[in-house]
């Protein structure tokens, strides 16, 4: 098997040839692996910090409509306040109650159209 010098192994020449074929297909097998690992963890890395910055934009406009809200209503107490008798109360409640009901049908809109689009689906 060894020859005389020791330093060789001596191998017919197909089964040689054979064997270097397969290391060279495990190579390439690898790197295609690893290259395919490299890009699904950029593929997750990127819709991570995607979905990180759509939480964000959620958090900030549902922020946003809070402060709205509470402006709003403040300045309905304070249109209370100064209404001159109950039929200017009963006026200045039915409006309030009207516009914060359409704006707090728009924002529940947007705020679906926003997760929709972070959830990767349209909005019915």
């Amino acid at each position: 098997m060894a020859s005389e010098s020791g330093s060789k192994f001596d191998m017919p020449a197909e089964m040689r040839a054979f064997a270097e074929k397969g290391f060279e297909q495990a190579k390439a097998a690898f790197e295609a692996f690893a290259n395919a690992a490299q890009q699904a963890a950029t593929v997750a890395q990127t819709q991570a910090l995607t979905a990180q910055s759509g939480a964000r934009e959620i958090g900030q406009l549902a922020m946003s409509y809070a402060e709205r809200n509470i402006a709003s209503s403040f300045a309905f107490a304070e249109k209370l306040v100064h209404a001159k008798d109950p039929g200017e109360v009963a006026s200045l409640h039915a409006d309030y109650v009207n516009s914060q009901m359409a704006a707090l049908a728009e924002q529940a809109r947007e705020l679906g159209r926003q997760a929709s689009k972070l959830g990767g689906t349209t909005p019915h």
